[in-house]
């Protein structure tokens, strides 16, 4: 694997991480509530990050498979 392929995924990992610890603070953290008045759609956008950065995470996986 490329050092550029180990770096984005490791950067799209990282996105999941983020959007992961963004859902529990506004399920668990009034604090994280203040700006976000729609908590539903604030938690769906974290959930777009996470599935559209899995995507990615499976189409690496199917590229260093056909390499």
């Amino acid at each position: 694997m490329s050092n550029l392929i180990n770096a984005l995924r490791l950067k799209l990992e990282g996105e999941v991480a983020v959007a992961k610890a963004n859902i529990e603070v506004y399920m668990t953290s009034s604090v994280g509530i203040g700006e976000h008045p729609d908590l539903v759609a604030a938690i769906e956008s974290q959930f777009d990050v996470i599935a559209n950065a899995r995507d990615k995470l499976d189409a690496i996986d199917e590229f260093e498979k056909d390499e």
